[in-house]
């Protein structure tokens, strides 16, 4: 018989997957509406007389993150509660770079690959398995080295249900990308135990630039391609996931203003 609590586990997981499928279906649409919002702006600009570079008004944001089913982040409460441990983050702005493809892939399958996460809570460092994920270690080693993932802040906490830390959108809303896409990998058989480092997602094949960080055993269906672990800092993770929720919710913005300062991936 099911116990009260395996049964809100189940439910809060059955929750996820239809805000997984309602998050790809508005990605879809969103993309269209740009689309169409686009064009109508260049008839504009063309019946002015005036010329601007070729993909002034192109959109190629799409909505990478879906660890679980994620939903856009919610609007920052107006009184943040402050977690210690956590410090102001260092200043700047993410650059917001833009591809239109994967990048060219360059990583050694027989190499090991360390990403340092330097966050304003904390170092998180990773130990990246290029063997079972080139692609999606190439496309992080390659972000970091562009750094992508510099000033931008993980917008992202669920203490309920599962319980990951999601990262890696300039945007900070969840709605952000590279400008490109890549495969997933290294499915058969995923599991997402403490200290799993994992794509996010808005569906097969729609790898981006959104990541998170396991930190507390978590039951996922095997979507999310997992490419590292976390190797340090699984305490900071906890201690801000301790931090909570703005709002006192179980899944949105984290009270810790989690920003990345810098990430930086290295061979050895």
């Amino acid at each position: 018989m099911v116990n009260s609590e395996q049964r809100r586990r189940q439910l809060a997981r059955e929750k996820y997957e239809r805000q997984m499928k309602n998050r790809a279906e508005n990605a879809r649409r969103a993309k269209r509406r740009n689309a169409i919002i686009g064009t109508s702006l260049a008839v504009v600009v063309l019946a002015a007389g005036t010329a601007f570079a070729t993909g002034a008004f192109s959109s190629d944001k799409k909505k990478d993150s879906a660890a679980a089913a994620p939903t856009a982040a919610p609007t920052p409460s107006a009184a943040v509660t402050p977690v210690k441990g956590c410090n102001p983050p260092a200043a700047g702005a993410p650059n917001g770079k833009q591809w239109k493809t994967e990048p060219a892939m360059t990583v050694d399958t027989k190499a090991t690959y360390t990403a340092t996460v330097d966050t304003s809570c904390g170092k998180v460092t990773l130990s990246l398995d290029a063997a079972k994920a080139p692609h999606t270690v190439n496309s992080f080693a390659f972000l970091s080295g562009e750094q992508y993932f510099d000033h931008v802040k993980c917008h992202r906490l669920t203490t309920e249900g599962i319980y990951v830390l999601q990262c890696g959108d300039p945007t900070g809303n969840g709605s952000g990308g590279p400008g490109y896409q890549f495969p997933d990998e290294n499915l058969t058989g995923a599991t997402y135990p403490a200290g799993t480092v994992a794509m996010a997602n808005a569906g097969p094949g729609t790898n981006g630039s959104q990541f998170f960080l396991v930190y507390k055993d978590t039951q996922l269906p095997p979507n999310y391609t997992p490419f590292g672990k976390i190797t340090g800092g699984l305490d900071i993770l906890q201690n801000i996931a301790a931090g909570g929720v703005q709002g006192g919710t179980g899944d949105g913005a984290p009270n810790a203003a989690v920003v990345m300062n810098s990430v930086t991936t290295t061979k050895s």
